[in-house]
């Protein structure tokens, strides 16, 4: 060591701590900028990879496959259901339509395998709560049910059904016609009350309408006179109804 050189003195516990200091703030400096700068990295490369879901529901399985492999994403049959759009149509969608997607990632749809073609089962000439059950049965279910009278046929009969027996309904329901047997001759009842009890069975019988007489005490009316009626005059009544007539007695 030269007279002019100076010995160095070793560093005092201060320099020691703001030297460490030092350095440590310059290395989370470093990782910082380090950090972010991948963090950018990954957003760009993200976002450059991303597109966005088409609207595929309506489309046609082969149009909706091109749709999305121009976009780079893959098409997956989820389901196939029955639906009255055609055959193999996009019924839904998973994502939905205008979602971020990755390149690459699955876009799962539901087809239509179009319209159920049913069995329907013969119902003519059979009763309704029959073929109600037998309906029931094969999952089926009676629509519509109209009626006609029909002389030749019981009632509740099934004459006419549509759709027709056999494959290829396209709806659960079957619509029916049925028989309420032979028309039923009708009256409008008559006004009976006061007339003697014997003119106004003599008039249901005309009818050949059955009857029901019942005697009560009514000393304020005339022996024998009809005192009250049902159904009441005017009432449209069928020729098998009872008619119930009050007597004084």
């Amino acid at each position: 060591m030269t007279e002019n050189e100076q010995p160095k003195l070793p560093m005092t516990l201060r320099e020691r701590l703001e030297w460490l200091t030092r350095m440590t703030l310059l290395v989370f400096i470093l990782a910082s900028a380090a950090f972010l700068s991948a963090i950018t990295a990954m957003r760009i490369a993200i976002h450059g990879r991303e597109v966005t879901m088409p609207n595929l529901v309506g489309n046609n399985v082969s149009e909706a496959s091109k749709m999305l492999q121009s976009r780079g994403l893959v098409l997956r049959v989820a389901d196939r259901i029955y639906s009255d759009q055609p055959i193999n149509t996009v019924l839904r969608q998973t994502p939905p339509a205008g979602l971020l997607m990755k390149v690459s990632q699955q876009a799962h749809v539901v087809l239509s395998l179009g319209q159920r073609q049913l069995q329907i089962p013969l119902l003519e000439g059979n009763s309704l709560r029959a073929s109600r059950v037998e309906l029931l049965r094969q999952g089926l279910q009676v629509g519509e049910v109209s009626a006609i009278n029909m002389p030749d046929e019981p009632v509740d009969t099934i004459v006419l059904q549509n759709p027709k027996p056999g494959a290829g309904a396209a709806t659960p329901r079957v619509d029916v016609l049925i028989s309420q047997g032979p028309r039923e001759t009708a009256f409008v009842m008559p006004h009976l009350v006061g007339w003697n009890e014997i003119e106004a069975q003599r008039r249901l019988d005309q009818a050949q309408m059955r009857r029901k007489v019942n005697y009560v005490s009514a000393p304020q009316w005339p022996h024998g006179a009809v005192i009250d009626q049902s159904p009441l005059a005017g009432t449209k009544v069928s020729a098998s109804a009872t008619i119930e007539l009050t007597v004084a007695n």
